[in-house]
């Protein structure tokens, strides 16, 4: 079976690495890895596959940044050429980014069954772009792998046939669960801000990027100021993400510092090691981000997502997840129970076990039809230019 697998952006890497490592092991499977190019930057991209032990694409789309219209219309247009010359069996996507519904739209136009392998999530909220993605690519997959009881509920009552739903755990974990260790060795190299400087004691780890976060100026700034109240109680750490940094620039914000040891400090972004270790090692974590949920309800760390929804309640109503709203009280108060030791406990869900990876591929190789053929050398594409 030849499988063409699309990546693009910072969360399909990590959750493609185990599925790759899986289908390695596999004589019976191949692999065409395209990387559409949605992230480029090295700490956003190239470092991923350097930590992770990834294989180097065998084609990088190139798309770069720009409006999600030309994104999606740029990697469909590149991605027909690969699908042509590598004629796959399957396509398998990842994830809910604009490389996600570019793929699963390009293997559907050209007559390829789809594997989605993270459907069935829903907030319910169309003003998130990747709930557009998800629910588009879920309503034309083959294949719909679910990390959780209620996205198996969503699909069905969107109409999915029962026999194309399968309920195998989260790639995101089996992620999280074989770098763990690797992470906690982890040292930061210079000229990283937080090279050589320990963290002693407790501190928290912020990320925020959706546009309902940092988009409306006075929401971040309300957000940054309950963030600063916090850090004087608790250092915080806050890898910026480049959309973030633009909007406070936007603002005016700036990180106050509240003496030795508390403050509120802006690093660049980190790569996926150093940051699994200061995830593990956070007193509390505040966030807006789907795969951070996840993450801290399978470490066990508190976590305070700043949203009005999320499409993960499992992180809910089972793990260390609470949803604090976009206004400022409620975070102040939910980040003082935690530093109090009064943090919800929770457990880690069902098939969160590191082993999704391999329940998917074990269920792709009983239920895909491949065509009878000669063996063909994969070819090897370095970039988008050699093929069109």
């Amino acid at each position: 079976m030849r499988v063409l697998m699309v990546v693009g952006a910072r969360p399909n890497f990590v959750k493609a690495a185990p599925l790759l490592e899986a289908m390695r092991r596999r004589p019976d499977m191949e692999t065409v890895l395209v990387h559409t190019g949605q992230h480029y930057d090295y700490e956003m991209s190239r470092v991923f596959f350097d930590q992770l032990g990834m294989r180097s694409p065998d084609v990088n789309l190139e798309v770069g940044s720009g409006s999600p219209v030309r994104q999606v219309a740029e990697i469909m247009l590149r991605l027909e050429s690969v699908m042509d010359q590598t004629q796959p069996d399957l396509m398998l996507v990842v994830g809910d980014v604009n490389s996600t519904l570019a793929g699963a739209l390009t293997a559907v136009k050209t007559g390829r069954p789809i594997a989605h392998v993270e459907a069935g999530l829903r907030s319910f909220d169309r003003a998130m772009p990747e709930e557009v993605n998800r629910v588009l690519t879920d309503a034309i997959s083959d294949f719909l792998f679910v990390t959780e009881p209620a996205g198996v509920e969503n699909l069905l009552n969107e109409g999915r046939p029962k026999d194309r739903i399968f309920h195998v755990g989260n790639v995101m974990i089996d992620a999280l669960q074989h770098f763990l260790p690797h992470a906690r060795r982890y040292v930061l190299a210079a000229p990283h801000p937080l090279a050589n400087q320990p963290l002693n004691g407790r501190f928290g780890l912020v990320t925020l990027h959706r546009p309902s976060t940092v988009d409306d100026l006075p929401t971040l700034s309300s957000i940054w100021g309950a963030l600063a109240e916090i850090a004087t109680e608790v250092p915080l750490i806050f890898p910026i993400h480049p959309r973030t940094q633009a909007r406070m620039t936007a603002a005016g914000l700036t990180p106050p510092r509240h003496g030795a040891g508390n403050g509120l400090r802006l690093v660049p972004p980190l790569s996926y090691l150093h940051f699994l270790k200061l995830l593990s090692e956070a007193a509390v974590v505040i966030t807006d981000s789907g795969g951070v949920q996840e993450e801290t309800t399978a470490l066990g760390v508190p976590c305070l997502t700043v949203r009005e929804n999320t499409e993960r309640p499992i992180t809910l109503t089972e793990g260390t997840n609470v949803l604090v709203g976009l206004g400022p009280q409620r975070l102040l108060v939910e980040a003082r129970k935690v530093l109090r030791g009064e943090a919800r406990q929770g457990r880690v869900p069902e098939l969160w076990d590191g082993h999704a990876a391999e329940r998917i591929v074990d269920i792709l190789t009983q239920q895909v039809r491949v065509p009878e053929r000669e063996p063909v050398q994969k070819p090897q594409f370095r970039s988008v230019g050699e093929i069109v």
